[in-house]
């Protein structure tokens, strides 16, 4: 198949595909031509990759559980650690985008929002810059 096919069939975009095989996660093969050829073992792996992005699991995330996956003998307690992991970095992405909600939210009520030229708004974000 070429990569065409493999993207509408897997509902993978091909540039995607593409740079999947440029990060090393995908191995594709290529035809003498020079054009990729795929099987239907990239079938399940393009989007098994894609669902593992999608929920947060990095790239080197996804090289593990792709290698997990094909391992029958695995230990699910290796596929746990990776999720909990994965859990907790996105855990602490919440807690800084909570941070910055707050903080904005804060910014928006002190600002009056009239024809006035003082803002609090940019005095802050004047006041983060020079303290850099």
């Amino acid at each position: 198949m070429n990569i065409n096919e493999v993207a509408r069939i897997s509902r993978v975009p091909a540039k995607t595909i593409r740079f999947y095989e440029e990060i090393g996660l995908v191995r594709v093969r290529r035809a003498g031509n020079g054009y990729r050829r795929f099987d239907e073992r990239d079938l399940y792996k393009l989007p098994f990759i894609g669902r593992a992005r999608s929920l947060g699991f990095s790239v080197q995330d996804c090289r593990e559980l792709l290698a997990l996956y094909e391992d029958r003998h695995r230990a699910s307690a290796d596929v746990r650690r990776i999720a909990e992991a994965t859990l907790e970095r996105i855990d602490a992405r919440l807690r800084e985008l909570d941070a910055m909600r707050r903080a904005l939210t804060q910014l928006i009520a002190s600002c009056h929002g009239d024809l006035r030229p003082d803002c609090p708004v940019l005095d802050d974000l004047e006041g983060a810059s020079s303290s850099r």
